[in-house]
């Protein structure tokens, strides 16, 4: 049999992993195909494409997810296949069958491994007949709150809700006791259904201090399957990963290999082909317990691309051309250490909401050695609310781990975003702490050093204030000359006919307001990006860059966004709305459940609004009476819109 014709690849994802695949495909000679949304319209995925179809819509449910578009767009642009990326469709048995019956190649496993391993409950069944340990949980078909309720009962509170169909901590609820079941469970199915289209769910027990281990596995078309070592995830916020990390630290020889030829007798009793992953769950015994597989090429495949030197969408590729592995499992690489830290448009000091905006700056860290940007954006995109927040991927590889740690902070420090909140200096906390450069790691780690790693806002100080005015004085439309800096014409306090030799401004930063006034003698420059002050002989060089009306200065670490504002006419905005509850982001509205004139206790779910594909509610901060409900289900709100009116009582 002739290997199969593969020279236009459709990607029917979005976001960095859609220009993660298209480069490798591009490197291998091949045509991409992007598909868009109508909100992607101008993303940078379908930038970069050679072809690009319109899907139309903007939720998920009306492109991303719809597969006879996606089937459509293949045909139309002469793709031979398609790669799924992760996430949507990339664990729809489904849509891997219509694929193969619209003649064309699906670059992931046959539907019957998705069958067997996309469904949480499903592979839960048959690693227990396989006789891999398990986590104790249900696992069945009930999807009743009597069901779980009882199910609960059993296995002992925490416990965890997951979705049956779905990954990335969407439809993902942990509860601490039956008080809180009913409406986890609600929200949880709601999560999956939206994001998933499958609203089944099963329960496990939480365990305490775990590590979450995943093992990379491979298989080609001739019945040959391997590990690439593994990756240790155990740095989450929400059930979502944030830092990955190969190999996972202190693992020895003995329990890599057992924990990956468990992993591929798992991939190969299902008959697996292509890039998966199985995921276990470490105690600090060194007991491992599967946890599910993910049947598609994981976020964190870099890590392991890094410590192998493999190219894992290529190996996707030329396996569905037929090609058997070109190695064996003895061949498998294992070089120094990589680290990768996810960078999310959140806000990580308002529980990691996820923030919609424009990207007014963004600037990457320098490429070179043991350094790589997987992103999907650019400076000037808009975020939008209706997808996940995940802009792209630092990931710092080492001769070892340390080398690795140092390596990716310092990319932290060079990267540079600006115009909406990021995750970005949380990541350099995390990759800072003493903790985690001791290798001490379990999914317990962010909500143990909470207090360092989301420290609560200090006071700007005096020096900072005082920068930022130099900084903003010298940035000034017509203030500085770039032929000649040191010049009295390019200084703020300078003679100028008709102005006066000071200057005051009022600025703001991070909802603080400081008046401050420069005179004659500055002892600053601004030359490029750079902000250099002279202090009693010591030297301090600063990025400060414009945009437009604001200019981000970097202090203590942090790319601080400072603007002007005329005191005058500033109002404070909080008075329009005396007891309203507002939208903490642009979203859909899914529930109301409250109406006008009900009484309500403290901490009562009012509304239920969806942005990002994760569920956020709005409970009453004390107990009252709706006066006013200026919202309804369905209705897409911005960030700050009045939603409901709460009357104390």
């Amino acid at each position: 049999m002739s290997a199969p014709v593969l020279t236009t690849l459709l990607v029917a994802n979005r976001g960095e992993i859609a220009c993660r695949v298209m480069r490798t495909a591009k490197a291998l000679g091949m045509t991409t195909v992007a598909v868009h949304s109508a909100t992607d319209r101008e993303a940078r995925h379908s930038r970069e494409a050679d072809i690009r179809v319109d899907l139309g819509g903007s939720k998920a449910a009306d492109s991303y997810l719809q597969i006879d578009k996606l089937i459509a767009a293949a045909k139309a642009s002469g793709a031979q296949a398609i790669h799924p990326g992760y996430g949507f469709l990339s664990e729809n048995a489904g849509f891997a069958r219509a694929i193969e019956a619209a003649g064309l190649i699906f670059l992931g496993p046959p539907a019957s491994a998705i069958d067997a391993m996309g469904s949480k409950s499903a592979a839960k069944a048959l690693m227990e007949t396989a006789g891999v340990p398990l986590v104790p949980g249900y696992h069945g078909e009930a999807q009743d709150l009597d069901t779980f309720r009882d199910a609960c009962e059993r296995i002992g509170y925490p416990v965890l809700l997951k979705a049956t169909a779905g990954g990335g901590g969407k439809g993902m609820k942990v509860v601490e006791d039956v008080s809180q079941l009913a409406e986890a469970l609600a929200s949880a199915q709601r999560e999956a259904q939206s994001s998933f289209g499958d609203s089944r769910m099963l329960v496990e027990k939480y365990l305490l201090k775990p590590r979450h281990v995943e093992i990379q596995v491979f298989a080609d078309q001739h019945g040959n399957c391997l590990y690439l070592n593994e990756r240790d995830c155990s740095i989450q916020r929400r059930h979502q990963k944030v830092v990955e990390e190969a190999p996972a630290p202190g693992l020895s020889p003995e329990l890599r290999r057992a924990m990956g030829e468990a992993a591929v007798r798992s991939a190969q009793a299902i008959g697996y082909v292509g890039a998966g992953t199985v995921e276990f769950l470490l105690d600090a015994r060194g007991e491992f317990f599967f946890m599910e597989m993910n049947t598609r090429l994981q976020v964190e495949h870099p890590v392991t691309e890094a410590i192998t030197g493999l190219d894992l969408v290529a190996w996707q590729i030329r396996v569905a051309r037929g090609e058997a592995l070109p190695i064996t499992q003895d061949q498998v690489p294992l070089n120094g250490h990589a680290i990768e830290v996810r960078l999310y448009a959140e806000d990580p000091s308002n529980d990691f909401l996820p923030a919609t905006g424009r990207l007014d700056l963004y600037r990457e860290s320098a490429a070179g050695p043991g350094r790589r940007v997987d992103s999907g954006v650019e400076e000037g995109d808009e975020i939008s609310p209706f997808y996940d927040p995940m802009l792209g991927k630092l990931i710092a590889w080492g001769e070892d781990r340390e080398q690795a740690r140092l390596r990716l902070l310092s990319m932290l420090d060079e990267f540079a975003i600006g115009g909406l909140k990021t995750n970005i200096n949380f990541l350099r906390r995390i990759i800072g702490h003493p903790a985690f450069a001791a290798a001490e790691l379990d999914t317990g780690f962010i909500p143990r050093y909470q207090e360092q790693l989301l420290p609560a806002p200090a006071a700007l100080s005096d020096e900072f204030w005082v920068a930022a005015a130099q900084a903003f004085a010298q940035s000034l439309p017509g203030m500085a000359r770039a032929d000649d800096p040191a010049s009295p014409w390019a200084l703020p306090s300078g003679l100028r006919t008709g102005l006066p030799r000071e200057i005051t401004l009022h600025l703001s930063c991070e909802g603080q307001d400081r008046a401050l006034t420069l005179g004659a003698g500055s002892n600053a420059k601004l030359i490029g990006e750079q902000l250099i002050l002279e202090h009693d002989g010591l030297r301090r060089q600063l990025r400060a860059i414009r945009r437009e009306e604001v200019l981000f200065l970097q202090w203590d670490g942090e790319l601080r966004r400072v603007e002007t504002y005329d005191p005058i006419s500033a109002v404070d905005a909080s008075h329009s709305h005396q007891g309203g509850l507002t939208a903490p982001m642009n979203g859909s509205i899914v529930r109301v459940l409250v109406e006008a004139g009900q009484a309500v206790e403290a901490g009562a779910q009012l509304v239920v609004l969806e942005a990002m594909k994760m569920e956020h509610s709005i409970r009453a901060p004390h107990a009252g009476v709706i006066k006013a409900l200026y919202c309804q289900e369905g209705e897409m709100v911005s960030e700050g819109s009045a939603l409901v009116e709460l009357e104390e009582a």
